[in-house]
């Protein structure tokens, strides 16, 4: 990597990390926020129900205008979106205002979504994966940090959290227009611009599901994102209401799952991608992740508990970036961002469903049921990529590379 792609990507890592770290920071106090309102599981269930929904509507538009307009731009407007809705979570007096928080985020979220479509914008083929597992090291650097930051900060109000989530995002807010350069340039940007492929419909998402190569991609980001945010939305209240953690325990366990994350992300993606085939490493993580879900279920105490979070934060560092450079690869230039929130909204579709789901499961069966159909998802997952992904020929694979690798006329 050269000198200029060096500082780009730091630029990038700063940037997931600071609005990581925020969001982190709010993570495993919020179901405890929302009760001083009167919310029950089920609401605080709702509260990130409607957080995702609002993405599901803004991720694919936001990708879309970022390939006509340019990332910088779209960045922008997310990170001001994201300022505003810890401000309003801050000041909160009422659950209506928590509700009105979330939806402000979700609607002008899509950070992170941006960030890959940047990394995607000034990496090659060869380098991507390794790129884009800098997010999930940040990701998982953010999670060390900033639920046991918001576990500590918690003890002086359930505000306080969001008020310092706030400050971060304005740094992140001033960092952006003061370093980070554009990554698509103007005339690839007009080029775009003029493009048919940067509309956004229901139509195109629906055509992107029957394409050959890509279709089978989000056949699998959409089970694996069902399985994982099933059991990542409800840990703080699985923690809870299984072992009895208080909110500074459960921060400090959600930190050792961004440690495990960050060590796979951070040095392991770039020589696992080297060595191996991505949809052999999908492939293998789809297992990893199903019979750790099954087995998380039914943990009895915190030290196996810490030992099963291992696998289950190692894989999803693994799938996570190779699904998303996989995306990018069969697919033209000119729909990146558009892909990518794509498959976005599908993760937010997931976040949508899952807290409620989640929510009743807990109510009706019990903690264990969240990880019996996280583990049936992830199975399902399994068998799907054996017979559509890691089955079919190189030639197919090739094929549809060869077609992405094109510029547009």
């Amino acid at each position: 990597m050269d000198g200029d792609l060096k500082r780009r990507l730091a630029l990038i890592f700063g940037f997931v990390l600071i609005d990581l770290l925020g969001y982190s920071l709010i993570l495993p106090l919020l179901p405890y926020y929302a009760e001083t309102f009167g919310a029950s599981i089920t609401v605080v269930g709702l509260l990130g129900t409607v957080n995702a929904l609002s993405q599901l509507v803004a991720a694919p538009t936001i990708g879309r205008l970022s390939d006509r307009y340019g990332r910088r731009p779209l960045l922008i407007l997310s990170i001001s979106g994201t300022v505003v809705a810890f401000l309003l979570l801050g000041f909160a007096q009422s659950l209506v205002m928590l509700f009105i928080s979330r939806i402000i985020d979700g609607l002008l979220g899509g950070n992170v979504s941006l960030a890959r479509a940047y990394i995607t914008d000034v990496t090659d083929s060869e380098n991507r994966a390794r790129g884009l597992g800098i997010i999930g090291a940040a990701f998982g650097l953010g999670f060390i940090a900033g639920p046991s930051m918001g576990g500590f900060l918690s003890r002086f109000g359930y505000n306080v959290p969001a008020l310092v989530a706030a400050g971060l995002s304005l740094l992140n807010l001033i960092a952006v227009l003061l370093w980070l350069p554009e990554s698509l340039t103007r005339e690839r940007r007009a080029q775009l611009r003029h493009s048919s492929k940067t509309a956004f419909s229901l139509r195109l998402l629906w055509q992107a599901l029957n394409r050959p190569c890509v279709g089978p991609l989000f056949h699998v980001q959409l089970f694996y994102s069902l399985a994982f945010t099933l059991f990542q939305s409800n840990f703080s209240i699985y923690s809870k209401t299984r072992l009895g953690l208080s909110v500074q325990q459960t921060g400090l366990v959600l930190s050792y799952v961004g440690l495990c994350s960050v060590l796979v992300q951070a040095f392991a993606i770039g020589r696992l991608t080297k060595q191996y085939r991505e949809r052999v490493l999908i492939f293998v993580n789809t297992i990893v992740l199903a019979v750790s879900l099954f087995i998380w279920g039914f943990v009895p105490n915190v030290w196996l508990l810490l030992l099963v979070l291992a696998p289950i934060a190692l894989s999803a560092g693994v799938l996570n970036p190779v699904l998303s450079s996989q995306l990018t690869k069969v697919v033209r230039p000119e729909e990146t961002g558009g892909t990518l929130g794509l498959a976005a909204s599908l993760q937010t579709f997931a976040q949508i469903v899952s807290p409620i789901i989640g929510g009743l499961l807990l109510d009706n069966f019990g903690s264990w049921a969240i990880g019996v159909l996280g583990g049936l998802l992830m199975l399902w997952t399994v068998s799907y990529t054996q017979r559509y992904i890691v089955a079919v020929p190189d030639t197919t694979i090739a094929g549809c590379q060869g077609q992405a690798s094109e510029m547009p006329a």
